[in-house]
């Protein structure tokens, strides 16, 4: 290939853009996970998405919907209020793109049943390679998927919405939901002087004939342009879920006041907001009093998300650096055959590999929920605990992959720069860390029994791998403390490495006992790198990363 040519200089060196790849098929971690948990029969279809989300074309769009922010206009030319948000086209093709696999419902039949046969599996696959090239726009498609798991709580609601819900058309039209070709919808929880503990919230619901009538307002309100929120307001039988359409039943625009957009750290290409609602129209999700147990269905799938994400910005930032030390040499050798490069990329490989195969067995055990109650009971368990995990792990490994790429890795020309902004909001959305550590707890007090059967099974899942026998102890005897609240985030920490090394067993044995020798037969380093692999191990797991 002919390199530009500089009056003073020539350009050499420097690694070819890592785009116009299959996504999937250079994953050979993510084939085979996806295979272990249920969706072998999709290869053609992931492979397909793949290509497409891995084109030059795609990577193009992410970046213009990131540097192109979303603009609040609050009122129309004459004055008239509107609160509509603008967003660059490049957004509404990512979304029209993402609308079209299916990912924000292809784990849902056209009724609202779940789908099964690895729906979760499979889709999770596509969430995943989405995110290593626009998270931003993923959080109304996340946002969408799960509100079903609520919304099932209301039958005759759920029933007129998924005719619309299950289509896969991008619409991103200002019209009332029920005239479109598909729509969104998002949540609204928290409030100014509430945060995580929404029992505190202030907003009011007021039954009248056709409905409830909603006023107060919610701090953080993500994806404002969705067609309808599910939010929380205190009703007269105590705080309840509701419905909450942009448009009102007679098709004028609802009571929704958007009061501005938050300026946040990343996740720049979709809109998040401060909103007042004055007496908007709602319906109500679920039976008065019951809000959390209602709103708690579709949480637990966002949380999920936030760990496939989590997950895909580490894969990403992975390849990306794997591809830079491939073609950059430094003292007459390519950085990737470098001892000190190897050591570091390798471990972060066998990271990036147990933390696919860990978030693909969670995708198979909500599969398998409705019908298999230890699949139930896995679910419930270890969701908030592979949230903490993985969502913790992303932004140290995504510096680690910035660095690798040294100043070019830092700059906002190259996507790492973008991954490492973004990744922080996975920890904090949808429960922090120690919300997911009360979560464990409380699963493990609430339904003790169920628990100690996965913990079991995890711990004959990883019978003969190195420090398995001992985290299994530690994990009981801490739980099981007087003070285990306070210790808490140790013990999640190491239930999540074991689950991981379960989850990498089912995939690839040799890894597993890697991954086990250096996470629970002796703590890992706070530094990638600082582990002793030998270099068949080393490239064996650069191979299995990107070929």
């Amino acid at each position: 290939m002919i390199q530009p040519a500089f009056a003073t200089h020539e350009v050499f060196n420097q690694s070819p853009p890592f785009e116009d790849v299959d996504l999937f098929a250079v994953d050979r971690p993510l084939v085979e996970a996806v295979k272990a948990n249920g969706g072998a029969s999709a290869e053609r279809e992931l492979s397909e998405f793949g290509r497409h989300w891995g084109s030059a074309a795609m990577a193009d769009r992410g970046r213009i919907a990131n540097e192109n922010t979303p603009k609040l206009r609050s009122f129309d030319a004459k004055g008239n209020r509107r609160d509509q948000v603008e967003f660059h086209p490049a957004y509404h093709e990512l979304m029209a793109h993402s609308a079209h696999a299916g990912v924000h419902n292809s784990t849902w039949t056209g009724d609202g049943k779940p789908a099964g046969d690895g729906a979760e599996v499979i889709r999770a696959a596509k969430f995943y390679m989405a995110a290593q090239v626009e998270t931003g726009h993923l959080c109304p498609i996340t946002m969408t998927r799960a509100s079903v798991g609520a919304l099932a709580m209301q039958p005759d609601l759920l029933a007129r919405v998924m005719p619309v819900l299950s289509t896969r058309s991008y619409d991103p039209s200002f019209a009332p939901w029920w005239e479109k070709r598909g729509m969104t919808l998002g949540m609204g929880m928290t409030e100014k002087q509430g945060g995580t503990d929404v029992r505190a919230n202030m907003t009011r619901a007021v039954r009248e004939a056709d409905g409830y009538r909603i006023t107060g307002h919610k701090w953080f309100m993500s994806a404002p342009m969705c067609d309808a929120f599910l939010v929380l307001a205190q009703a007269e039988g105590g705080l309840t879920c509701f419905f909450m359409p942009r448009f009102a039943p007679d098709g004028s625009v609802n009571a929704i006041q958007f009061q501005r957009l938050k300026d946040k750290l990343g996740n720049r290409s979709n809109a998040s907001s401060e909103v007042e609602f004055t007496g908007a129209y709602a319906e109500r999700v679920g039976e008065e009093g019951k809000g959390i147990r209602t709103i708690i269905k579709m949480v637990q799938m966002t949380r999920q998300d936030c760990a496939i994400a989590s997950v895909g910005l580490m894969r990403s930032g992975l390849a990306h650096a794997l591809h830079h030390a491939r073609h950059r040499s430094v003292f007459q050798k390519h950085l990737a055959d470098q001892p000190l490069m190897q050591a570091v990329l390798s471990d972060m490989a066998l990271h990036v590999e147990a933390s696919t195969a860990l978030v693909m067995r969670l995708c198979r055990a909500f599969d398998r929920t409705p019908h298999e109650a230890a699949e139930a009971a896995y679910m419930r368990l270890l969701t908030p605990a592979i949230k903490y995990w993985t969502c913790k792990s992303a932004p140290p490994f995504l510096f680690e992959a910035m660095e690798c790429l040294g100043g070019n890795g830092y700059v906002e020309d190259g996507i790492l720069a973008r991954h490492y902004r973004e990744s922080p909001v996975n920890a904090i959305w949808e429960g922090s860390g120690n919300v997911m550590c009360l979560d464990v707890l409380r699963a493990l007090s609430r339904e003790g029994e169920a628990a100690t059967a996965v913990l079991q099974a995890l711990a004959a899942e990883t019978k003969g791998l190195p420090g398995a026998g001992e985290a299994v102890s530690f994990i009981g005897k801490t739980f099981r403390r007087a003070d285990g609240e306070r210790v808490a985030r140790l013990a999640v920490e190491k239930l999540a490495l074991l689950a991981a090394a379960a989850a990498l067993n089912g995939v690839s044995l040799q890894h597993a006992e890697l991954f086990a020798a250096t996470r629970l037969a002796t703590n890992h380093a706070s530094m990638y790198g600082a582990v002793e692999l030998d270099g068949a191990d080393m490239r064996a797991l650069l191979d299995r990363a990107l070929p």
